[in-house]
C-alpha cells in the first residue's frame, strides 16, 4: 500500500518512463515529504538519476504527473519551470566544479548569476556556505589543488549558495574514502536540518545512505519494490529487498546465471 504524506514537497503519481524500448519507470509513486531526507535506491541502471531529472523538469515522462510544491512540472512555462529550478539544489556525482575559477568564484557563480545581489553582499553569503561545509580557509585554493573529498564539499556548498527549497543528490558518495563520506554524510543531514530543507538522495551506497535518510523507497525494474521509514524498509520482510539492502551475494537475484550443472559442463565433449 502506499503511504501518503498530508503535504509532500513533490508528489509522483503514476509515473511511466521509457527510453527506446526499456522501461524505466512503469507505474512509480512517490511522495517526498517536507523537511526530510528521502532516499531512492536499487541497483545500478534503475534510472535514478533520470528520475532527478524528471523532477527537474530537464526530461519528460510518458505517462503521470510530478507535482513541486502543488504544481504540474510538465505543465510549466519555459520561465516558469527556470523559477522553479532555481529552487532546487543539485549534487551531481561529477560534481562539476568550473577547473578555471577558484573554489569561492565556484560557490560566487549561482549568486552572481541568479541573485542580483551586490558584490559585497555575495563575499558574506560564499564565505557562509564555504564555513557550513568546513572550507572557508580554502576559498583561495583552484580545484585541481582539492582532493576528491573537499571537490564534492565545494560542489555541495555551490548548490545551496541560493538557499533552495530541495536538494536532490545524485550518486554523492561515489569514488569517496570512508573518511569523506561520513563527512558527507554528515554534511547533508546537517544542512537539511539547520535549513528545514528538503533532500533527495539517490545512491546504491545502501548502508551508509540509509544512516542518514528519514525515507526510503527502493526501486527495481521500474516498480517501487518497497517503501517506508528506515527502520520498516531495513528490517524488511521482502527477500529481495534484505537481499538488497544488506548487499547479500545470494537470495532472489542469484549470484550465478542459470547453467547446467557444472559436472555435466566439463564433461561435456
Amino acid at each position: 500500500m502506499h503511504h501518503s504524506f498530508p503535504d509532500p514537497l513533490v508528489s509522483i503519481r503514476g509515473l511511466v518512463y521509457r527510453r527506446g524500448d526499456l522501461v524505466i519507470f512503469d507505474g512509480v509513486d512517490i511522495d517526498i515529504p517536507r523537511g526530510k531526507i528521502t532516499a531512492v535506491m536499487g541497483p545500478s541502471g534503475t534510472g535514478k538519476t533520470t528520475l532527478l531529472k524528471l523532477i527537474g523538469g530537464q526530461l519528460r515522462p510518458a505517462g503521470g504527473r510530478i507535482e513541486v510544491d502543488g504544481v504540474d512540472v510538465h505543465r510549466l512555462s519555459t520561465r516558469d519551470l527556470y523559477r522553479l529550478r532555481m529552487r532546487m539544489g543539485m549534487l551531481f556525482q561529477s560534481g562539476a566544479l568550473l577547473t578555471d575559477l577558484s573554489v569561492f568564484e565556484n560557490v560566487a557563480y549561482p549568486l552572481r548569476e541568479h541573485s542580483g545581489l551586490p558584490e559585497s553582499m555575495i563575499r558574506k553569503l560564499v564565505l557562509l556556505k564555504l564555513e557550513a561545509v568546513g572550507l572557508r580557509g580554502a576559498r583561495a585554493l583552484m580545484p585541481a589543488e582539492l582532493s576528491g573529498g573537499m571537490a564534492r564539499r565545494v560542489a555541495l556548498a555551490r548548490g545551496i549558495a541560493l538557499d533552495p527549497m530541495m536538494m536532490m543528490y545524485d550518486e554523492p558518495f561515489t569514488g569517496q574514502d570512508p573518511i569523506s563520506m561520513g563527512v558527507l554524510l554528515k554534511l547533508i543531514r546537517v544542512l537539511n536540518d539547520a535549513s528545514r530543507m528538503t533532500s533527495i538522495v539517490v545512491s546504491h551506497d545502501v548502508r551508509e545512505t540509509a544512516e542518514i535518510a528519514d525515507w526510503i523507497y527502493v526501486i527495481s525494474a521500474g516498480k517501487v519494490v518497497e517503501h517506508g521509514d528506515r527502520e520498516a524498509v531495513m528490517n524488511s520482510e521482502n527477500a529481495w529487498t534484505r537481499q538488497f539492502m544488506n548487499g547479500l551475494p545470494d537470495g532472489p537475484v542469484p549470484f550465478h546465471v542459470a547453467a547446467t550443472p557444472l559436472r555435466d559442463d566439463l564433461l561435456a565433449r
